[in-house]
């Protein structure tokens, strides 16, 4: 007998979810209803998702309140839209075309009205400003914190990995780092975030569309996102790579707003290494590849593109001078789980 055809529909029909407080709620989150696109071929509203494509690629990003936010830095909806940000950055990290999220959310009792939907709005918000949409996810209560799991779909069928770092390459990366960090060591002190920096923490834009640009033009050899900093980011790129990356230290693109926050250029590339949070780019290229895109590139996408250093023998993480001397970088990036914790 054979299979029944998909009808491609993005929506979820409200005879799908039965009676119900959390299923009215879970209404909320689903509307407005969302238009039919051929890679989503069952959406919300039944046990799981359909999708279609050549390649699926999966990621999650757990949010937890305390941890990742507090309510006294951002709202409801910011709390959704930069989970959601965060998890899609890692779409952007292997040049992955974005199809969808999936969001679990767990709320106290007093949270399951406005608050949820809320969350569940920038959730919305930031899928879309990236061209996804969302599939579903779950509900539940919690006795507290709120936590916010998000999974991401994309495409990718020639995924960029971690892996494909070759001796001689550059080092680039996309942007200026060190905002979010000041803006939270800022906030940590009960003082508001630096001027210009704050957009870069509450609203951190995935670098989707600058890596499939890039991938397009066959430029990286290997790729991540800058989540955990510079420095951390760059030790599991020499890591999966099996080379060592050698940064150089005038050359590491610090946010303005770090250096006057800070006023000291050690201080701000300390920051721009070991802050985290940035969402940019940081990837190989051959050497020379890469040099007469970047103006095309920054006119496009109103971002930077700078080259942070090279790849070279040996493993780990270091600074070179002009003359290629290495010195260790002290800097491990963030980290959840310390020794000793």
């Amino acid at each position: 007998m054979p299979t029944p055809a998909f009808r491609p529909r993005g929506t979820v029909a409200p005879g799908l979810l039965g009676p119900g407080g959390e299923f009215d709620l879970i209404r909320r989150f689903l509307a407005p209803a969302q238009a039919g696109r051929p890679d989503v071929r069952l959406g919300p509203g039944d046990d799981g998702a359909v999708v279609a494509g050549e390649g699926i690629v999966l990621s999650s990003d757990l949010s937890v309140e305390e941890v990742h936010f507090r309510r006294d830095w951002l709202p409801p909806e910011g709390i959704g839209y930069r989970a959601a940000a965060a998890a899609l950055s890692d779409l952007a990290a292997m040049a992955a075309r974005p199809i969808g999220v999936l969001a679990s959310l767990a709320v106290p009792r007093g949270d399951a009205g406005d608050f949820a939907v809320a969350v569940m709005e920038g959730v919305r918000r930031a899928a879309e400003s990236v061209g996804a949409v969302l599939l579903g996810g779950d509900l539940t209560r919690s006795p507290g914190p709120v936590v916010l799991d998000v999974t991401v779909v994309g495409e990718a069928s020639h995924p960029v990995l971690r892996s494909g770092a070759r001796m001689g390459d550059e080092l680039w990366v996309t942007g200026e780092l060190g905002a979010p960090a000041a803006c939270v060591e800022r906030l940590m002190a009960g003082r508001r975030p630096p001027r210009g920096a704050w957009p870069r923490f509450a609203e951190p834009r995935p670098r989707v569309q600058e890596a499939r640009w890039l991938a397009e033009r066959g430029l990286p050899s290997a790729m991540l996102d800058l989540s955990d900093g510079l420095a951390g980011d760059a030790a599991h790129l020499a890591a999966a790579s099996g080379v060592a990356i050698l940064l150089v230290h005038e050359l590491v693109p610090v946010h303005p707003a770090v250096q006057l926050h800070t006023r000291s250029r050690a201080r701000a590339v300390e920051m721009a290494l070991g802050g985290g949070e940035d969402y940019e780019l940081c990837f190989t290229a051959a050497a020379g590849c890469v040099e007469p895109f970047c103006r095309e590139f920054e006119k496009r996408f109103d971002v930077s593109l700078r080259s942070v250093g090279r790849v070279g023998h040996g493993d780990g993480v270091w600074w070179v001078d002009a003359e290629g001397h290495r010195s260790p970088l002290r800097s491990r990036g963030f980290r959840h789980f310390e020794e000793g914790e």
